[in-house]
């Protein structure tokens, strides 16, 4: 399994297990026991490059050796004895019992390093106390812990890219959890979309530096720290050259925030955590390990934070606080600019702060109004980013990122709409790959886009008394419908709409000629047939040959880059040299959009870099690998996993099937189609069966009788022929005997040949050459993103077939028309009366009905 498998594997399991446990607290065991089990395999991995055996760590890891536990303090800032490992609690069976996750956890605590404590200590507080929840006596809990450990043991740890596996694992789950526990989990976890965003738009303005601080005062957990990590990496060599400053106060969500950076690799030095009130206990003047130290304010190259929203704040004997003497203290019920300006405050002068915030600190006043007025005289606020409702878990409130800066070179605000561009995914909106990827070109371009960003100068906002609502400066909303007056009278289409499809005439210039007839300002389809003429059309014709071309270079690249040595590419900068490379084959003024493009180009590459992961992990012959297929089946009330088959461990059989073995592949589909062909045919000997013949074979049908029933067809022939009954029901139902005896010939065949198929396909993989690897994988990876690509082109050319369809209805029945068929409904309405009798009284009723309709 890829990590995204294993993850959701892990996932659902966890999910089945917790039973009535609610999700939010749930979380706190699985995370803790996954952090524990990291822990465990570190040192053993530590203990066995110090040439200690398997035997030699269970015979002699144990606080009785005060040399080894000194050298593990010193080493990993932790002991752990091999009575309390997490392997030792897999191969223990059935003597294990929650209470030696208890003894475990309270050791731990006690053997950690003093220079970690800060990173360490109390870590799992929240797992320990929480135990007694999963049941409720020993035996229930221990059988609870049980089946967790087994299930968090499947995620390997042996190597840097399985340490990459986990922390994926670790963040997928938490934000499994987030969305499945509503709000209360919600105000810890930022979407990874979001992260995404403001992490990409941190770590462009960091590229050019070489020791970073990054710092996150409400980090929940952890994850927008590490993103910001992660993708300044794209920039430095060196991830041993960030520091991460974080404070958080739940003491839950900041065991969280450790446990998930330690996961990551970050060397413990790397690592600056509290446990405290941002806006009550600013971060320490000073260095708390060094009292002596000097009295200095926390300076950082970086601030990226999401803040609980609106929340209430003691703001009394803040007005000479440093953080806000310069610009205001926000009101008491509303702590947004609080949390903003505490981010400002602690960046240097050429640092970068992203704060998500809710849409109100754009435009409320008093207050905020002046804090807002001063953060734009003062000229800190560099960028506005508003992003679609309901995008965060548990609120569905609009939010927008802002992005603040102690000292800028231009002096305009640039103002990005980006709510109306998400997927929706149920309840949520959420951002696509090339939303994330057009907001950060916006940002870092600084471009003005119509009807989604706009720079706006200080003068124009000062003109807005300071207030920042994004639709006061970009306009993203829809066009409204308008009806020409002439048009809708008259017939004809007004050429200023026509005129609106100006995006299409730019490339096809005398197809709008071809397809329209314009007079005195008004347009007249010339042929009904609009899709044969635009499909038809020389310059639509060249556009697609020339769109098609022009990615035959990028298709080479592709080849070149994924199908020689795997095991070598750098995953990460190869997915991005891709990108320049596809997004070169496009200028601003192309038709086709280059963020769809790059939507189709992400969503394939997923599936590439998942494959390549396990290549990487496990070598080319990965490829060549089939896997047992495992279902799930209930059995005895009970969930049963059982193999049905086989499958590919990279090479899906169905691809295998299609391209190497067609012939095997095409005469079993051959006999399918029969099969429905023959089903086809029991249908229509059925329709052409009287309800009287329908009663004389009755036996020969079900209740319904809309079908027949096989085994009693026999015997109704013989009683048939006994009686003398019509020949042709006779002939009928032979045909049916003859057709059934076929069906169960090709089920047969089907059957067999499918299996032997199956069979043939995993050993056709499993002895793949090194040539057919790459042209399968090829099919796999490259084909589907490049036709994906190409089919964009296409799908423009069908949306103007659609537009112009819409124009030339849209004042097809025009007024004069539609009178006219009134007119001819009523005259047929009143020839109808003429028709009809009844009393004196009903008649004279219908006479003067008669009149107001015109007839009389």
């Amino acid at each position: 399994m890829n990590k995204q498998q294993l993850a959701n594997y892990i996932w659902e399991s966890a999910n089945k297990m917790r039973s009535t446990i609610d999700a939010n607290e749930y979380k706190d065991f699985i995370l803790g026991f996954i952090f524990y089990k990291f822990l465990s395999e570190k040192e053993e991995k530590w203990l066995l490059d110090r040439d200690y055996t398997k035997e030699d760590i269970q015979e002699y890891v144990n606080e009785e050796d005060i040399e080894l536990v000194d050298a593990a303090k010193n080493n990993l800032g932790y002991f752990i004895a091999y009575k309390d490992l997490f392997s030792t609690w897999i191969n223990m069976g059935s003597d294990f019992s929650v209470d030696h996750v208890r003894t475990a956890l309270s050791s731990f605590n006690r053997l950690i390093s003093e220079n970690h404590k800060k990173v360490y200590e109390k870590i799992f507080t929240t797992l320990e106390t929480g135990l007694s929840k999963l049941g409720e006596n020993t035996k229930s809990q221990t059988g609870a812990v049980s089946d967790l450990i087994h299930l968090i043991n499947r995620i390997p740890m042996e190597s840097r890219k399985d340490y990459d596996v986990l922390g994926y694992i670790y963040e997928y789950l938490i934000e499994k959890f987030a969305s499945n526990a509503g709000k209360k989990a919600g105000e810890f976890y930022t979407p990874h979309e979001v992260s995404l965003v403001m992490s990409q738009i941190v770590a462009y303005h960091l590229k050019d530096e070489n020791n970073i601080k990054i710092y996150d005062p409400t980090s929940g957990s952890g994850s927008l720290l590490i993103n910001i990590g992660e993708a300044v990496l794209k920039y430095l060599n060196d991830s041993n050259s960030i520091k991460y400053y974080a404070q958080e106060i739940n003491s839950s969500t900041y065991n969280l925030t450790r446990m998930n950076l330690v996961m990551r690799g970050i060397l413990p030095n790397n690592i600056v955590t509290r446990n405290a009130d941002t806006l009550e206990e600013d971060w320490p003047y000073f260095d708390e390990s060094d009292p002596a130290g000097t009295y200095e304010p926390l300076y950082v190259d970086a601030v990226v934070s999401n803040p609980p929203y609106s929340q209430n704040w003691n703001r009394n004997d803040k007005e000479n606080d440093p953080r806000y003497a310069s610009f205001g203290l926000a009101p008491a019920s509303k702590a947004d600019y609080a949390f903003l300006l505490h981010d400002l405050y602690h960046i240097k002068p050429n640092g970068i702060m992203t704060i998500v915030l809710p849409h109100g600190v754009l435009f409320r006043g008093g207050e905020e109004g002046e804090i807002r007025k001063n953060l734009i005289e003062k000229n800190h606020i560099d960028a506005i980013i508003g992003l679609p409702a309901n995008i965060f878990y548990g609120t569905g409130i609009p939010t927008i990122i802002m992005v603040l800066k102690q000292k800028r070179e231009n002096s305009d605000v640039l103002i990005i709409d980006a709510s109306k561009e998400f997927a929706k995914e149920g309840k949520n909106n959420k951002l696509r790959a090339c939303d994330i990827r057009k907001i950060v070109d916006t940002y870092i371009s600084r471009r003005d886009v119509e009807k989604y960003s706009r720079k706006v100068s200080k003068e124009e906002i000062r003109e807005n008394d300071y207030n920042l609502n994004i639709p006061r400066y970009v306009d993203s909303s829809e066009s409204d419908e308008s009806y020409d007056i002439y048009a809708s009278m008259f017939g004809g289409v007004p050429e200023h709409e026509i005129d609106a499809l100006n995006t299409y005439w730019r490339f096809f210039p005398n197809l709008k000629n071809d397809l329209f007839e314009i007079k005195n300002g008004y347009g007249k389809i010339r042929n009904e047939d609009i899709n044969q003429i635009i499909e038809n059309h020389k310059e639509v014709q060249e556009y697609m040959e020339k769109f098609s071309g022009q990615f035959k270079n990028f298709e080479k690249k592709l080849n070149d880059s994924l199908l020689h040595n795997q095991q070598e590419i750098q995953i990460s900068q190869l997915e991005e040299n891709l990108v320049k490379d596809l997004f070169n084959n496009f200028s601003q003024d192309d038709l086709v959009d280059q963020y769809t493009a790059y939507e189709i180009f992400h969503e394939k590459f997923a599936s590439i870099n998942g494959d390549l992961e396990i290549i990487q992990m496990e070598g080319i012959d990965a490829v060549r690998k089939v896997d047992p297929n495992m279902v799930t089946k209930k059995k005895g009330g009970k969930e049963v996993e059982f193999q049905d088959g086989w499958k590919g461990h990279i090479l899906p059989f169905e691809l295998v099937q299609k391209v190497l073995m067609k012939e095997d592949l095409d005469e079993i589909r051959s006999a399918e189609s029969k099969m429905n062909e023959i089903s086809s045919e029991y249908e229509s000997i059925l329709e052409e069966l009287t309800e009287e013949d329908k009663d004389t074979i009755s036996e020969a049908l079900n209740e319904e009788k809309d079908a027949f029933e096989f085994k009693n067809i026999s015997s109704t022939l013989k009683k048939l022929k006994q009686n003398n009954e019509d020949p042709n029901l006779i002939e009928v139902l032979n045909k049916v005997l003859e057709l059934n005896k076929d069906e169960k010939e090709l089920k047969q065949f089907i059957l067999q040949s499918s299996k032997e198929l199956e069979s043939k396909t995993r050993t056709v993989i499993e002895s793949l050459s090194i040539e057919e690897v790459n042209y399968l994988l090829q099919e796999k990876w490259i084909n589907p993103m490049i036709e994906g690509i190409n089919k964009l082109a296409k799908d423009k050319v069908k949306e103007l077939e659609k537009n112009v369809t819409l124009l030339a209805k849209k004042y097809e029945d025009t007024l004069e028309s539609i009178e006219m068929q009134i007119k001819e409904t009523e005259k047929s309405l009143v020839e109808m009366m003429s028709e009809l009798t009844g009393s004196e009284s009903d008649m004279e009723g219908i006479k003067e009905l008669q009149k107001l309709l015109g007839g009389i």
